[in-house]
């Protein structure tokens, strides 16, 4: 873990305390809860009914594949939250036939963890880390009907309190922020939102859904071709693949892929720059953060506006 990292907000030079966020690089993490996937929850509800004819007859081998495929981090959120990783991509489901009211993170299959008890973790963490600025992408709800989603906005809003930055802000800076105390922009991809200021709309995610460095680097080079959104928006260095590639590459795994293509991803990635010109990055997310220096890097490109603002 690089200590340096733990706060690394608060440790930014003065001259970009007054920088939208939006203009600076912000590590992320994809898929940020898949450390804890539970290999024997039921599928999601969202896969096809053939996958889950497959999966019943076949489960000794689908799972220890879907295992292997799913995982995408290997730290908890309080390790991630230390290394400097600043967005969460969360995706938030109920489980079938699950009489409680508790909810879980998905990827394929559930995670172990429910989604209150980490998220207590992150609020625990941030009172120790009180200049430190978390947003959590709440999305995908799997099985929640309104009631359960008007149950989950409260415990959120019970849980963050004051924490919690409303819409009406419109220009979110480290310096404005640290004043009024907020330290969570809780994105919510639900039509739900709409009716609590609390909440933030969904945050663009730029998914290349290719399995090589070259697909990823073609997708986000063209986006940005055509120009960065307003607002917030998240930049994916993750890999992907499909059922057939999986099938026919047995031996890997996502980590496997990943690791493979780092290097490629690198060196792009260092030639990249936050700021507000059409062509500039923001949340750049990526898989395995842990043993991977992406927040060393992401957050290093911050120093890129300290000599852009330097220069003039």
């Amino acid at each position: 873990m690089d200590l340096s990292c733990q706060d690394w907000m608060s440790a930014l030079p003065e001259q970009l305390w007054d920088t939208p966020l939006t203009n600076l690089a912000i590590p992320g993490s994809h898929d940020a809860m898949s450390y804890c996937l539970d290999i024997n929850s039921p599928l999601v509800r969202s896969e096809s009914d053939l996958f889950r004819l497959l999966d019943g007859l076949f489960y000794c081998f689908t799972r220890p594949v879907i295992f292997k495929w799913a995982t995408t981090q290997d730290k908890s959120i309080e390790e991630q939250l230390s290394m400097g990783i600043r967005f969460f991509d969360l995706r938030v489901a109920h489980k079938p036939n699950d009489s409680s009211s508790d909810l879980y993170f998905t990827h394929v299959i559930y995670t172990h963890l429910t989604v209150l008890e980490t998220l207590v973790s992150v609020a625990t963490w941030l009172e120790s880390h009180p200049k430190e600025i978390v947003i959590l992408a709440c999305s995908h709800f799997e099985g929640i009907s309104d009631e359960l989603h008007q149950a989950f906005i409260f415990s959120l809003k019970k849980l963050f309190g004051s924490k919690l930055c409303p819409q009406k802000e419109p220009v979110l800076t480290l310096r404005s922020l640290w004043a009024s105390g907020y330290q969570v922009v809780l994105s919510y991809d639900s039509q739900t939102a709409a009716r609590h200021r609390e909440l933030w709309p969904a945050i663009p995610y730029w998914w290349a859904n290719k399995h090589t460095a070259q697909g990823v680097i073609n997708f986000l080079d063209w986006n940005k071709d055509l120009g960065r959104p307003e607002g917030f928006f998240v930049s994916g260095l993750n890999l992907t693949a499909d059922r057939y590639y999986i099938t026919e590459n047995p031996k890997q795994s996502l980590r496997t892929l990943t690791f493979s293509n780092w290097e490629s991803l690198r060196k792009w990635l260092e030639e990249q720059k936050p700021g507000s010109d059409p062509k500039s990055l923001n949340i750049i997310a990526g898989d395995f953060v842990g043993p991977l220096p992406l927040c060393s890097l992401v957050i290093a490109l911050n120093q890129k506006l300290v000599q852009k603002n330097g220069a003039r």
